[in-house]
């Protein structure tokens, strides 16, 4: 298959990187305005891609696409170091050391705000790629996976088991390329235990999204989300 397919088609692509389809505009009156008693719609996202393994891929790594590595060779040892590191020297280490865990991940170029709280079975796939303001709580089993950059405001919490997704792919495509977004969460923000972000969503600043959710779509700041695909709840009194 000819490389440029696979550019072509993700550059056309029309899928939402958590896997559904764009929602069709809210419906309108018949001046094409929509009627005045409807609720505000909700802000549509803003999805930049950073990375596309089509365009850094070669197709002749391999005939059958699903074969093809998703990064480069260097990229690859460098999450094997980082592994091997979080193996025998950050997950074994004694929960009170968050500064010890700190400093790893600033080995590996993460670059950390101070007093940042990582706990031992938290993950990250590429602290490279990972930004964080100060006080940032990432607890045990969450994940961070970041093959683009993400950055996680002041004081933001990302609780237990919860997970940011920063990636998808092109089912569109018939090599399957990997799409991979940037991210951020806002500062004061609270990924609650078990919820999960799809690639490309933003939190705002003090967003809140509930046990169990699946934010879809970006978090407007200072409201509480819940439910999946997640939706608006409440206000959130604000903290700052």
């Amino acid at each position: 298959m000819p490389e440029n397919t696979s550019s072509n088609r993700a550059r056309n692509a029309t899928v939402t990187p958590d896997g559904n389809p764009p929602p069709d505009d809210p419906p309108g009156n018949a001046s094409g305005n929509p009627p005045a008693h409807a609720p505000a719609a909700a802000p549509k996202p803003s999805r930049t891609l950073h990375y596309n393994a089509a365009h850094h891929i070669s197709a002749h790594a391999a005939a059958d696409p699903y074969l093809r590595p998703a990064f480069s060779l260097r990229n690859r040892l460098l999450r094997a170091s980082w592994n091997l590191v979080w193996l025998l020297l950050y997950r074994p280490s004694p929960r009170p050391l968050h500064a010890w865990r700190s400093f790893l991940l600033r080995l590996f170029g993460a670059k950390l705000g101070p007093n940042c709280f990582f706990y031992p079975k938290s993950r990250i796939w590429a602290p490279w790629n990972l930004t964080c303001g100060d006080l940032v709580t990432a607890a045990d089993d969450s994940e961070i996976y970041n093959p683009a950059p993400i950055t996680l405001g002041s004081h933001s919490i990302l609780s237990q088991a919860a997970y940011l997704c920063g990636a998808t792919h092109d089912y569109d495509d018939p090599a399957f390329p990997l799409l991979a977004y940037p991210m951020h969460i806002g500062a004061y923000a609270w990924v609650c235990a078990r919820a999960s972000v799809a690639p490309g969503v933003n939190l705002g600043d003090g967003a809140v999204l509930g046990l169990g959710s699946v934010a879809t779509r970006d978090l407007e700041p200072w409201t509480v989300y819940a439910g999946s695909p997640a939706i608006k709840i409440k206000p959130r009194a604000r903290t700052t």
